[in-house]
This record gives structure tokens, sequence and C-alpha cells, in this order.
């Protein structure tokens, strides 16, 4: 009789435990990976990840070729381009890459460093 009450209290104790509170709060939104996990909403997951794809890999080639042409007019001049406009008047790109909507340039020329911000 001892060891049934031994179990059965041994029972409860693990039930109580494991009907604990749960977690309330509320879960945070990945704002990077907006992906639902849906299979219904596979395609649309999809095209917004090539968007996104696309309008990186457009942000890191205009900054490559910018880059590129600050680098050459430094090597030339020997001073870094006062502003990006001035690599297109001196003939060192034949205009400034259009980046995607909401996003611009923002250009040190002290350094010669060049960033896209959005």
């Amino acid at each position: 009789m001892k060891n049934i009450s031994t179990y059965l209290a041994l029972g409860l104790f693990v039930a109580l435990i494991g009907c604990g509170e749960k977690d309330t709060t509320a879960k945070k939104v990945d704002l990077e990976n907006n992906s639902s996990g849906n299979p219904l909403t596979a395609p649309v997951d999809y095209l917004g990840a090539v968007s996104k794809a696309k309008k990186t890999a457009v942000k890191v080639l205009d900054v490559a070729s910018l880059t590129q042409a600050i680098q050459t007019f430094y090597a030339n001049e020997d001073r870094y381009p006062t502003s990006l406009a001035e690599l297109v008047s001196t003939h060192y790109l034949p205009s400034i890459p259009a980046l995607p909507t909401g996003m611009r340039y923002n250009y040190n020329p002290a350094s010669g460093v060049v960033k896209v911000l959005k």
C-alpha cells in the first residue's frame, strides 16, 4: 500500500510540474525573415525573398563600382573626390548608379568611403 501511495504522489507531482503556467508573452516578429512557414504562402514568401535579394545585389554592385571609380580617381589625382558628382564631371563614371527606392548614398570625402543607407 505504501508503494502505491508513493507512485501516486510521484505521478501527481509530475503532472503538476508538467502543467505549469504557459508563457503568454507575445512572440517577437522577425522583420528580416517574413516567411510565415505556411505552404500556401510559400510563393509569396519566395517572391519577397527574390525582391530583397535583388535590392541587395544592386546595392553591392553600385557600391563596388563607385569604390573602384573613387580609387581610380585617387590614384590619378592624389586626392579623393569632393563629391560623387565629381566622378561624373571628370569622366570616371558615366553617371552615378541609381539605387532602389528609399536608399541613398553616404560619401565621406575625407576617407573616400561610400555607403548605402536606408
